[in-house]
Formats: structure tokens, sequence, C-alpha cells
């Protein structure tokens, strides 16, 4: 059974920075593939950040300077690191894993989202 539980979220003024962090149970995220997501208010839910098995990166233009996505094996969590917050950062986070199974099909692993929101 996979499980991603995010935590970090809250308050911060524009400028300010936090940390989230997406625990993750059932896989080893060193194996797989992980993404940042966001959904803000009357937003599509948009992919922020992206880590592949490998370590390779890639981020949303929006972000890119400002977040870094990283990972910590031993304790099978991936973190998203963001500085230069600013209002238009307000949304939902969510953690996504998209694992395969013997058949090749891809089921999507969301996990509970962590509010960030961003005063101006």
């Amino acid at each position: 059974q996979v499980q991603l539980v995010e935590s970090g979220g809250g308050l911060v003024q524009a400028g300010g920075s936090l940390r989230l962090s997406c625990v993750a149970s059932g896989i080893a995220v060193s194996l797989n593939a992980m993404d940042w997501y966001r959904q803000g208010p009357g937003k599509q839910r948009e992919s922020v950040a992206h880590i592949t098995s490998g370590g390779s990166t890639n981020y949303v233009d929006s972000v890119k300077g400002r977040f870094t996505i990283s990972r910590d094996n031993a304790k099978n969590t991936v973190y998203l690191q963001m500085n230069s917050l600013k209002p238009e950062d307000t949304a939902v986070y969510y953690c996504n894993v998209k694992v395969s199974n013997a058949r090749g099909m891809i089921r999507d692993y969301w996990g509970q989202g962590t509010q960030v929101t961003v005063s101006s």
C-alpha cells in the first residue's frame, strides 16, 4: 500500500521560505520519480518540481531558481525547499508518485496536501 504524507506548509510573508516534506511508505523514493504539484485557488493542479530516480530535477518556469526538490533515501522522504516566496505561490501542495504494476499500467498516488499561504 503506497502512502504519501506531506507536511511543512503554513503562513509566511512574501520573501520568506518554507520546506515541505513528503514521507513515503510502500515505495522507495530512491527508485521512483517523484513530483510536487500545487493547486491554487481557482486554478488547475500543476506540476511544480520533478526528481527522477537518477536524481535529475526539473521545475516549472515560475519557480526556477527559487524552489529545490531533493530526497533523503534513508528517510524515504522527498523535500521541496521554497525560497523567495511570492503571493502567487499560495496553493495546496501535493506529493505525487506514478507507479507501474506488473502489466505496465500506471497508477497515480497522492498525498493529502499541505496548505501554503504567502501574504503580501
